[in-house]
């Protein structure tokens, strides 16, 4: 089946009077640069509008017809150089003041953005694609530098530029010249606006398989080994294509948009144009004009159309800007599910007891994960918490976490209910060593510093030893300085999670929760590993998510779960005793 591309604006994308509102204050920040620009815009106008002047009384000044005495005109040359430079220069000074205002504009943006990725709950990130979203930033940046240099400094300046003109050939000359420069001025600005809108259709068609086509290329590449698994480079590179064909596709459809669009332009302001020409040339052979100001009028309106028909351009692009800021600034108004409250307080460890109470959760209305769970973690205790897969084991983690709320009842540490703290007090109090651990495409070090970056280098060194990483890095030719490649691909998956226990011990919080932590070790490290969680967790409140029971037989509580609800608890010897659920788990793990 071929994939399709939306044509409609995201739900979340904002409209043109959104972005506006929400790129405004950035324009205003540096309303000091903003004046100079402002200055040196209308510098540079002046300077362009008086031009075709001069030009006029140059010729005028060398035309026998009306000077007897021919004289060539210096001031009046060096007056048009003048200018000529001026235009340009003021130009210059106008583009090099604002810039920093765009760029700034920019870097804030997209910092805003950023941020606010990371404060989105866990559930967007899971459904999101990344080369899709990442797209979206890239061309929206690319189209906020576009909007702030060219709505302000182009735009506006354009229009009061054919204004000007306007005056100017209904005083100097026939009131016709003005008409018909108001009517072809208006005629085009009507046909852009509208062609423009139809093409926008094109433009989200394009933007949207762009997005499929790289989504598709990073998710293919991120996940490399699977591909080659299973033989799939060609099915791989034909899905691919099939992707690039719809792009190609899209393009395609808004290249032909845009030469109608050129064509129609063009059409109207050859049309005024001749209408000009030919009433100037009129008037010229009746004596109403000199060559002078035949030429003056040529020249002004070669110099009105070209800045018109750059403003088509402009307003094509800018609405392209607007049409590609439309999914980045969308992402402002995805709304976190996940906050602080109003009253959020700090939270305050005393002891680090956890108790659930009458916790229910689900990922999904028709698919329940925890269903009235009621348990407690006593300050300083290991519990373990285990069952078969789909009973809620990491759904724990992820409540205590807050990566979600609960649907129903409250999770407490120390009596205060987690979701009346801030986050950032609750997450920091909290260490965990994840199940699939992904590494930053940095060095082993780096990657172990990441839990606690303001940590010295002797914390680092005694994270090592204790994670009993030593051995291993001193097996590599470049030490912790080794990179471990992308998604930490080039370490095993043992290495991995030693390195990610390293990290959960340098974050130094009271409580740590080990999900899976051993599941991709060999007996050997499993065994080094455990003794190290267990140093680790000897002045901790600790929960261990486990598979291999043989794991956490030293746990103090044992909580076994079945489709969301605790059947059995108990130390290792008292659930062996009951002959249950825990019982038969065991059994099935230590047949030979």
């Amino acid at each position: 089946m071929r994939p399709r591309q939306s044509t409609e604006k995201r739900p979340d994308a904002m409209n043109l009077r959104q972005s506006v509102k929400t790129l405004w204050p950035y324009l205003t920040k540096f309303k000091g640069r903003v004046f100079i620009a402002l200055m040196a815009l209308i510098g540079a106008k002046g300077a362009t509008l008086l031009m075709p002047w001069a030009l006029k009384e140059i010729i005028d000044s060398v035309d026998k017809s009306i000077n007897p005495l021919l004289v060539i005109p210096a001031l009046l040359l060096l007056m048009y150089g003048a200018l000529r430079f001026a235009s340009v220069f003021l130009g210059e000074v106008r583009d090099a003041v604002f810039s920093r205002v765009t760029e700034h504009a920019m870097r804030d943006i997209g910092l805003k953005v950023f941020k606010h990725l990371h404060s989105l709950e866990l559930a967007f990130h899971l459904d999101r694609q990344t080369g899709g979203i990442s797209r979206d930033i890239e061309r929206g940046t690319s189209g906020l530098s576009f909007l702030m240099r060219f709505l302000m400094f182009n735009i506006v300046p354009t229009l009061f530029e054919i204004l000007t003109v306007a005056i100017i050939f209904g005083t100097l000359f026939s009131v016709w010249f003005a008409l018909i420069t108001l009517l072809a001025v208006a005629i085009y600005i009507t046909f852009t606006v509208v062609v423009t809108q139809w093409r926008n259709r094109f433009i989200r068609e394009a933007n949207a398989a762009d997005n499929q086509s790289n989504t598709r290329a990073i998710d293919s590449l991120l996940n490399y080994e699977t591909v080659k698994y299973f033989n799939n480079e060609q099915f791989e590179a034909k899905t691919y294509d099939t992707f690039l064909a719809n792009w190609e596709k899209a393009r395609l459809k808004n290249r032909m948009s845009l030469l109608a669009l050129n064509s129609g332009q063009a059409l109207i302001i050859a049309c005024a144009i001749t209408a000009l020409m030919w009433l100037g040339a009129s008037e010229v052979v009746t004596g109403e004009l000199s060559i002078g100001e035949l030429v003056m009028i040529n020249a002004y309106m070669i110099q009105l159309f070209l800045p018109l028909n750059f403003l088509g351009f402009v307003y094509r692009e800018i609405r392209r800007a607007l049409t590609d800021l439309e999914n980045m600034l969308g992402l402002l108004n995805k709304k976190p599910l996940i906050t602080d409250s109003s009253t959020a307080k700090v939270l305050h460890i005393q002891h680090g007891e956890i108790a659930f109470k009458n916790v229910s959760f689900s990922y999904d209305v028709h698919r329940p994960i925890l269903n009235n769970l009621s348990f407690s973690v006593k300050a300083g205790s290991k519990v373990a918490i285990v069952g078969a897969s789909g009973a809620g084991k990491s759904s724990l983690a992820r409540l205590l976490y807050r990566f979600y709320d609960t649907n129903a009842g409250e999770i407490s540490i120390d009596n205060q209910a987690i979701n009346n703290v801030t986050l950032q007090s609750l997450r920091q109090a909290i260490a965990i060593v994840p199940q699939d651990t992904v590494l930053f495409n940095t060095s082993i070090r780096e990657n172990i510093a990441y839990g606690r970056p303001s940590a010295s280098d002797t914390e680092i060194d005694e994270a090592i030893a204790m994670a009993h990483l030593k051995d291993f890095i001193a097996t590599l030719d470049k030490g912790d300085k080794t990179l471990v490649g992308e998604r930490g691909l080039k370490v095993s998956g043992g290495e991995k999670q030693r390195i990610a226990i390293a990290r959960a011990i340098l974050k130094k919080s009271p409580i740590l929760i080990f999900d899976e932590a051993t599941s991709a070790l060999d007996s050997h490290s499993e065994q080094a590993i455990l003794a190290a969680m267990r140093e680790v967790a000897s002045n901790h409140t600790s929960i261990v998510i486990a598979h291999r029971l043989s794991t956490i037989t030293d746990a103090d509580t044992i909580i076994v779960l079945k489709a969301g609800q605790i059947i059995e608890q108990g130390k290792h010897d008292e659930l062996l005793t009951l002959d249950g659920e825990y019982a038969r788990m065991w059994e099935l793990q230590h047949k030979k």
